[in-house]
């Protein structure tokens, strides 16, 4: 019988050098099928502190005490280390075990072995330990074959379904492989058996099982890690999942899932980086074209090449930027992948690219008319963010990506929208957080994050809002959101009052507040002007 890292206390005592001191097992017969790890032999009273568990300890009784308690005590204390079993050889000190010793044994639940034969306890561990080995060694070589098998059908072609196939006919039971939060992502079954019916149902199962223990493997199951899905040691990219259906697990189960897990991690490798430098390029070609290095009138073939088939209504040139802190780190072919699959259902020809330096996603989409433009938008600013997160490239404290959508026209305008809504989406940074920006109503945010690093923009910004700083870093209530509010909504107060929950007699005294501070009328179409580039301003001086 196979066991976890060792051999059974009945096959221990089955091996020659133990069965010559004919072994009669006093405690706990029906618990023989325990694993042995090790084989331990001592005489001094303390020896449960000198063990892990898993132990069969030999002794000739000489630190069993001589007190009743003092037995009792010392069965305890090896009972509650886990040991696996405890070996007496009588002689000298005992010609039979007492009772207290038995009977302790046995309310511990430890089996207990008395030898009416000297044996040389050396000859003893050194079996035991040998067929502790030997066993190792058969469960590799079982797991190795394992392992070639699955190396041979990726050679000739096949893929993660395959792995996993050879697998769950090894384990005769389903094998499931899952991203590391849990997701499905491929499911096998063996040919036959039991186990060989719609693995899908059984994760159903397995995932109930999951929610209601919260976290950690299923009961009855295994999880393997795959290694490589993140940035420093012990990353997970995904998870193989065994589960007892038809037939128990065993440890040579598990080693060949471990193996398994390595080949795994370098076809997911592979694949991503497949997948990221597919991408990478569709980028390059965007971004070559926004800048000017391809020409108009040579990039519908090039596109073609890259998969981009579009009708003969206009582009629409898309751009998403990530918040700087987030670039260039995660996983971006992930990102493509969930973007694309998002979009699957518009309906409408599209071209993806990722920049990760930049933390840019071009996109280029083929409209049927302009009158699609605002639909379109809404559902690629939808599918960009949800790729966001699914590639994991959230963070506390980031500010959201920015969707920038230009202007749709011809493979001409498309090469001067990519680039206008590239540079807008980085204007764009720290902007009230939206689905979407039309990139022709940020030209004053792009002219003014052109004009950042000047030193006029900042004294600029000084002279019409600083009073209305330095209150606000001072005094209660702030006055800048205020101003900000009463701008947008262009000095109506009524709508202004609604959206700061202020009455009307509170907003005017804040208003005149402001005018005080600032010394000037904000009923001057001039003043506002100014204010309103400066309140714009201001991100980019801060």
């Amino acid at each position: 019988m196979e066991t976890q890292g060792g051999i059974t206390v009945q096959r221990a005592l089955e091996l020659p050098g133990l069965r010559s001191g004919l072994p009669e097992v006093v405690a706990c017969a029906d618990r023989l099928n325990r694993t042995v790890r090790w084989v331990h032999a001592g005489e001094v009273p303390n020896i449960a502190s000198l063990l892990k568990g898993g132990e069969l300890l030999l002794t000739t009784g000489l630190g069993l005490g001589t007190r009743p308690a003092e037995q009792r005590a010392f069965v305890r204390r090896l009972a509650d280390r886990g040991i696996a079993a405890l070996v007496v050889e009588l002689g000298p000190r005992f010609s039979r075990l007492p009772s207290t010793i038995v009977e302790t044994a046995r309310a511990a639940g430890l089996p207990l072995v008395q030898l009416h034969r000297e044996v040389p306890f050396v000859s003893v561990t050194e079996e035991v330990h040998t067929e502790i080995v030997n066993g190792h060694y058969t469960l590799l070589r079982r797991a190795e074959e394992v392992h070639r098998r699955c190396t041979e059908a990726l050679l000739g072609g096949g893929g993660i379904p395959q792995v996993l196939g050879i697998l769950a006919d090894f384990t005769a039971n389903p094998v499931f492989l899952e991203t590391a939060d849990g997701q499905l992502l491929y499911a096998a079954a063996p040919e036959s058996g039991e186990a060989c019916a719609d693995p899908l149902q059984v994760w159903e199962g397995l995932r109930g099982q999951r929610e209601a223990r919260e976290e950690g493997p299923p009961a009855n199951g295994v999880i393997v890690d795959v290694p490589g899905g993140g940035h420093g040691a012990g990353a997970v990219r995904a998870r193989i999942a065994l589960l007892a259906v038809s037939s128990p697990l065993l440890p040579v189960h598990r080693i060949a899932a471990e193996r398994a897990a390595g080949i795994l991690a370098v076809v997911l490798m592979q694949a991503r980086q497949e997948e990221e430098l597919a991408a990478r390029g569709r980028g390059d070609f965007l971004t070559d074209l926004a800048e000017g290095r391809i020409a108009a009138e040579d990039a519908p073939a090039q596109a073609r090449v890259l998969g981009f088939k579009p009708g003969e209504g206009p582009l629409l040139p898309v751009v998403m930027r990530l918040a700087a802190e987030l670039a260039p780190a995660g996983n971006w072919a992930v990102l493509a992948r969930a973007v694309l699959e998002e979009l699957s259902a518009v309906g409408v020809p599209v071209l993806l690219g990722v920049r990760p330096v930049e933390g840019r996603v071009p996109l280029l989409l083929g409209l049927r008319s302009e009158s699609e433009r605002t639909a379109v938008a809404d559902r690629v600013a939808a599918a960009l963010r949800a790729g966001v997160e699914r590639a994991g490239l959230e963070r506390a404290g980031a500010h959201p990506p920015v969707v920038v959508v230009g202007v749709a026209g011809s493979w001409t305008a498309a090469s001067a929208g990519l680039r206008h809504a590239a540079e807008t989406a980085t204007a764009a940074q720290g902007l009230s957080d939206r689905p979407w920006y039309d990139a022709r109503r940020l030209d004053i945010d792009l002219l003014l994050w052109r004009l950042r690093e000047h030193p006029d923009l900042a004294a600029f910004v000084d002279r019409a809002i600083g009073p209305l700083r330095d209150h606000d870093r001072t005094s209660r209530p702030p006055l800048l959101p205020t101003l900000q509010t009463y701008l947008a909504h262009a000095g109506r107060k009524a709508e202004t009052a609604r959206e700061l929950h202020l009455n009307r007699q509170t907003l005017y005294n804040r208003l005149a507040r402001i005018s005080e501070l600032l010394g000037t009328d904000l009923d001057d179409p001039q003043t506002v002007l100014a204010l309103s580039l400066a309140l714009r301003a201001r991100r980019h001086t801060t």
